[in-house]
């Protein structure tokens, strides 16, 4: 198979990168390097399947990057962290963020209709906004900010399905949705600041671990493989085009709660701290019903959280 990975060189798109070479295919990746690294690719660099196209999605492909036939698209080009402190936010880089998941959503798309390639959209729990049910399954239409500072991805992402909704429906390319829920494991980027991330560094390092609002917020940590595994099996089912998954995994627990179980795997001396101010607009509940993945693609993660973290950790640990 011939297949296209946006976003390969980010936390998701890598792993994905490393999955699909592992499967004997040729995987072409392509990134703008702004929130992505060459440092998450680069095991991958020398293997004869794999083609790294530095470019950016809103704009022209580089003459001749492309094979003559692509497979199957797997469009995850975009910044994910909500951090407002991290310099490779959405809230840093707003308009990156807003076009491509709206032009480069549609580029890709022409590219499938081109090519007469298999879709895969990575969407995200966010389009459901503040939820006002949970868990939130597909179904549920959110209650999303259209103007609030979250809405750069909230409402790019939202656009960006139903670009995918109207190719499918319209035009009859092979679509698939992904809603990915929140994402932990080796190759986050330790300038992303997300929940996960940042509790590890500061937990290793004895730092106060710092808790926006009072940590009765709620979040389901999936570990990054068994992400990978859904999306896999996702986009090669037949007989998936138009459906609408949500990925991730079902353990809920408090953001006090990670913060305190991080800081024993990590064996640290950290104090926990609660004293900052939750963003606006930030969900209180985070926690998806998997049902249509169980029944669709008979998934459900496998990792434990402790072990995820472990692993995690452990990674980290070897950087610092």
């Amino acid at each position: 198979m011939n297949i296209l990975i946006t976003g390969g060189a980010g936390f998701i798109g890598s792993h994905l990168c490393k999955r699909l070479l592992k499967d004997d295919n040729n995987v072409y990746c392509i990134d703008n390097l702004s929130t992505g690294s060459m440092d998450t690719i680069k095991p991958l660099k020398a293997h004869l399947r794999f083609t790294f196209i530095h470019a950016d999605v809103t704009k022209d492909l580089p003459p001749n990057s492309l094979p003559d036939h692509i497979d199957y698209i797997y469009h995850l080009a975009s910044p994910a962290s909500p951090n407002h402190h991290s310099s490779i936010s959405y809230h840093a880089l707003p308009m990156e963020t807003m076009m491509v998941n709206t032009v480069g959503t549609h580029a890709m798309l022409e590219l499938a209709k081109k090519y007469h390639a298999r879709f895969l959209f990575t969407s995200t729990s966010e389009i459901y906004g503040e939820p006002l049910e949970n868990p939130q399954k597909e179904s549920y239409r959110g209650n999303v900010s259209t103007t609030g500072p979250r809405s750069v991805y909230d409402e790019a992402k939202r656009f960006g399905e139903t670009l995918v909704a109207y190719y499918q429906r319209e035009l009859e390319v092979d679509t698939r949705i992904a809603r990915i829920f929140n994402t932990y494991g080796p190759h986050m980027s330790d300038k992303d600041m997300r929940m996960s991330v940042l509790f590890m560094q500061q937990a290793l390092k004895n730092e106060p671990i710092t808790i926006f609002g009072d940590g009765t917020q709620t979040r389901s940590l999936c570990y990054v493989d068994d992400l990978v595994n859904g999306l896999v099996i996702f986009m090669e089912k037949n007989g998936l085009s138009g459906e609408i998954i949500n990925m991730g995994s079902t353990d809920e627990k408090t953001v006090l709660e990670y913060a305190q179980l991080i800081k024993s795997i990590a064996h640290s001396e950290s104090e926990i701290s609660v004293t900052e101010k939750l963003p606006e607009d930030d969900p209180k509940q985070r926690k998806p019903d998997i049902t249509k993945a169980k029944e669709l693609l008979g998934w459900e993660p496998t990792t434990s959280i402790e072990d995820g973290l472990k692993k995690t950790i452990d990674t980290i640990r070897t950087n610092l």
